[in-house]
């Protein structure tokens, strides 16, 4: 199953980058985000492709620059051939282009010094389109140390003040769902003491964000509760549960305990649902990137519960889905796109399917 953009909601999209893009062009409006690409490519067919369909894009891509020899088709596919590379200067000069995006290997590579230098006698603004698409990239993130600079392809989106807006919002969540639920938390403690031997809540270590140990906390729906080298998934009907084990899973109030490892920190409101430490180790093997949904902290609820993805995944396509899922969160993160996943979970919540 392959996912884009398009499967969020308009407005779970909007960043205040497109804010600030928005005021930015109201309060100049004669400004034209002019560009070209140097370089014809896949990937700069694909940045061209997705420059010039998309209305609210930055960039206008006027055509490309190359010399060499491409099929017809190929050519067909693009905007314009504007000609070889080294008529490409006076193009840019003649058209006043702001943005030149340059799609050439960015070291040792004397072509590609060559237009750098030339272009110093403009005043454009010159990017590096690097092939970044190859390596399936997570969050790319520029970072510099001393004069060197590192582009990043498996990193957290959650750096700086987004880290600190979803702590903050994590904490203010938690607390206001504790308050107002202690009504709940009371009965629901107080049925499963009731009606089973044992300890009210169940302690499972999982893993957490960067891969690390953590304890989660859950109201005890099961007679026999595992957390050793080999963990049975919970299933349909599954003869493990207590009397009360199937409505609290239905309903999702066995999860209620883990708003406070939310408070605690090791938790967040939104972001993959953490697995059991025996699962981790035995997906981490059979599906590529799996362990890259710890680059960020666990959720309550997630993109891919939201998709139905949710209980027992009895075949290992489904964990790959789940997955999927997953990564398309980590790679398309905004606090939108938690808003929305939120909302999405308090219409499912009490539904029953997957919820075992």
């Amino acid at each position: 199953m392959k996912l884009s953009a398009s499967s969020i909601p308009v407005f779970s999209s909007i960043s205040p980058k497109s804010f600030i893009g928005i005021f930015e062009r109201l309060a100049n409006p004669k400004v034209s985000n002019s560009a070209v690409i140097v370089g014809l490519s896949k990937m700069s067919l694909d940045f061209s492709k997705k420059c010039n369909s998309d209305k609210n894009s930055e960039f206008k891509i006027h055509g490309f620059f190359d010399d060499r020899n491409y099929s017809k088709k190929f050519y067909e596919a693009a905007p314009p051939l504007l000609g070889a590379i080294e008529e490409m200067v006076d193009y840019v000069k003649a058209n006043k282009i702001q943005y030149i995006f340059i799609a050439f290997p960015i070291y040792g590579n004397t072509r590609t010094l060559r237009i750098v230098r030339e272009l110093k006698d403009t005043t454009a603004s010159v990017y590096f389109l690097p092939e970044l698409y190859q390596f399936d990239p997570i969050y790319t993130r520029y970072r510099k140390v001393g004069e060197m600079a590192l582009l990043s392809v498996h990193e957290t989106p959650l750096v700086g003040l987004k880290r600190m807006g979803k702590r903050m919002t994590d904490i203010v969540v938690s607390v206001c769902g504790i308050v107002l639920l202690s009504p709940i938390f009371i009965f629901t403690g107080l049925a499963v003491w009731l009606t089973s031997s044992g300890s009210i809540i169940f302690r499972q270590r999982r893993y957490g964000l960067g891969g690390e140990e953590i304890i989660v906390y859950k109201y005890r729906s099961m007679v026999v509760n595992d957390d050793g080298p080999d963990v049975p998934q919970a299933r349909r009907n599954d003869p493990r549960l207590t009397p009360i084990g199937d409505f609290l899973r239905r309903t999702s109030l066995d999860e209620l305990p883990q708003l406070f490892n939310v408070l605690k920190g090791n938790m967040s409101i939104v972001g993959p649902r953490p697995h059991a430490v025996a699962h981790n180790e035995l997906y981490r093997k059979l599906i590529g990137g799996y362990m890259l949904r710890h680059k960020i902290k666990p959720g309550i609820t997630g993109w891919a519960q939201v998709h139905g993805l949710r209980g027992e995944t009895e075949t290992t396509e489904k964990m790959a889905a789940r997955v999927e899922h997953d990564l398309f969160y980590l790679r398309n993160w905004s606090f939108w796109l938690d808003i929305v996943i939120i909302f999405k979970t308090f219409k499912i919540v009490f539904s029953k399917e997957n919820a075992h």
